[in-house]
């Protein structure tokens, strides 16, 4: 049988056949020369018939693995530390990032470079006077919404932080979408709003995700999330292609009442009536705190944060106000 495979090889090489179309395009090949080829007959074609004899052996005629098979799959579907290790077909892998202490980087959902210090000395204190009757009906709307909050959480302050933080991750997500497809319809740049309105929309999200480190929902307070995030969607989708300018401005009176709401919580962590636990460590990389960041630390940094899209916000809508588009004035960037 080999002797045929090797007539078969060695005519096609004289009558000028090309093999290589026959090689997968999955993975880069070099062109083998003739003689390069003929050193390797023995090793290639034997190699072949030896590794389909196999894996006859290893698969059963109904196509389910043999034990063999399973124990090759795993041997190969793991590192030396043992951990399990997802191949690819095309190539995708985790780059290994380490931290500068050298250990390895735990976290997927976001790289070192994307983690950056809080701006503690922001002003808390600002407020937007409502002036027109838009700006009136927007923080009128607010407050109404904060009384509701506070009758069902009163001083629950970790459920409602992250109550708070399932609502506030919406409004960045769906003004950056809706500016990402005029981008597309009208063919014009952003000014760098998109992503802008994406990065407050993650950041919201990794606040959620270091809130759920400290509280665990309850299951009614689960599906409380699931009707109000169904219902604020999308409410604030069609008021966003209303009117931009009401809507930022109702996520500016959002945010400032995000702020209020973590100063409450920093006066009851102050005053002993929460306990001041240790960081999450997912907040202690994030927001580089020190490796013995407390409660009142992660706090302190995600209301100065619901401060910065506070500013953003009423920014964006004082742009739309003056009757111009916010491509016409350079996005915040830069902060997260």
């Amino acid at each position: 049988m080999n002797r045929v495979a090797l007539k078969s090889v060695i005519g096609g090489l004289a009558n000028g056949r090309n093999f290589n179309r026959y090689i997968s395009t999955a993975v880069a090949v070099r062109p083998l020369e003739s003689s390069e080829f003929l050193r390797r007959r023995s090793d290639g074609v034997l190699g072949a018939f030896q590794w389909r004899t196999r894996m006859m052996m290893s698969t059963g005629s109904t196509g389910e693995t043999t034990p063999l098979a399973e124990k090759e799959q795993k041997k190969e579907s793991s590192n030396d530390n043992g951990s399990v290790v997802v191949s690819s077909y095309w190539g995708i892998q985790r780059p290994k990032i380490k931290r500068e202490d050298g250990t390895e980087w735990p976290w997927n959902c976001f790289k070192p470079w994307e983690t950056y210090e809080a701006d503690l000395s922001i002003d808390l204190s600002k407020h937007h006077v409502p002036k027109t009757f838009l700006d009136k009906a927007a923080f009128r709307t607010v407050k109404s919404l904060r009384v509701l909050s506070d009758l069902y959480f009163q001083k629950r302050h970790g459920c409602h932080a992250m109550m708070l933080e399932t609502v506030a991750a919406v409004p960045g997500m769906v003004g950056g979408m809706m500016l990402h497809l005029k981008s597309l319809r009208k063919f014009e740049h952003s000014g760098g709003w998109i992503k802008a309105l994406l990065e407050e929309a993650e950041n919201e999200r990794m606040h959620l995700m270091t809130v759920v480190e400290l509280v665990k929902p309850a299951w009614h307070e689960r599906l409380l999330v699931l009707a109000v995030q169904g219902v604020f969607f999308n409410a604030f989708f069609v008021l966003y292609a209303l009117s931009p300018k009401v809507a930022h401005r109702v996520v500016g009176y959002l945010e400032e009442e995000a702020v209020h709401s973590y100063t409450e919580y920093l006066k009851d962590i102050e005053n002993g009536n929460i306990e001041n636990v240790k960081a999450p460590a997912i907040a202690i990389d994030y927001w580089r705190l020190p490796k013995d960041a407390t409660l009142h630390d992660v706090i302190a940094v995600i209301r100065a944060d619901e401060a910065h899209h506070r500013d953003v916000n009423h920014f964006a809508s004082d742009i739309h106000f003056q009757g111009k588009e916010l491509r016409e004035a350079p996005a915040p960037l830069g902060y997260h």
